[in-house]
């Protein structure tokens, strides 16, 4: 019963997977949360790498963000070919100061109590999947050969658009696609 929940689940996720919906609970009078996707102004504090950056929330503050979806060479510990390459890409695309917009998934944290979030370079409007593409970090890095594709259900939302980016830069070679050995 519980995987046939998780399936229906994931589904459904992809299937409203260009919805920027939140869902508003109220506990009790005058306090509301929110449940599901949020979008989040936030100011890039520092750089880690490709797919890690901080970042200063619209609250103040300071988070460590893994950018949801997607993985790049590792330039820390056991180097990775490519690696600085893509932490280049990411240090250009969000210099430090730029106001992004991170929006979160399903699950909020990874096993090392940092943020999982797709990164916005520009305020989302509709999460079409043009939008992706064109302003979503994330997707503009699997889009240009700077990162693999890294399915962790279940954040799974843009599942189908980063799939299909990621194929486009394997079959022309962009980026780490273009190593040989790949």
């Amino acid at each position: 019963m519980r995987r046939l929940l998780l399936t229906a689940l994931m589904l459904a996720t992809v299937l409203l997977g260009g919805c920027l919906a939140e869902t508003r609970v109220e506990t009790d009078p005058g306090h509301v949360t929110y449940e599901g996707p949020q979008v989040v102004s936030a100011t890039v504090t520092r750089h880690t790498d490709g797919d890690t950056a901080w970042f200063r929330l619209e609250d103040g503050t300071e988070e460590k963000v893994r950018f949801t979806g997607i993985d790049t060479p590792e330039v820390f510990g056991q180097a990775e070919e490519y690696g600085a390459e893509a932490s280049a890409y990411t240090a250009q695309a969000i210099p430090i100061g730029a106001t992004v917009w991170l929006e979160t998934d399903v699950r909020l944290r990874d096993r090392y109590d940092r943020l999982l979030a797709y990164v916005w370079l520009e305020r989302p409007t509709d999460g079409s999947v043009a939008e992706v593409r064109e302003h979503m970090l994330n997707a503009r890095l699997l889009r240009d050969g700077y990162a693999l594709l890294l399915t962790l259900p279940p954040n799974v939302k843009y599942i189908e658009c980063f799939t299909d980016v990621a194929t486009e830069a394997r079959d022309e070679q962009r980026g780490l696609w273009g190593l040989e050995g790949r």
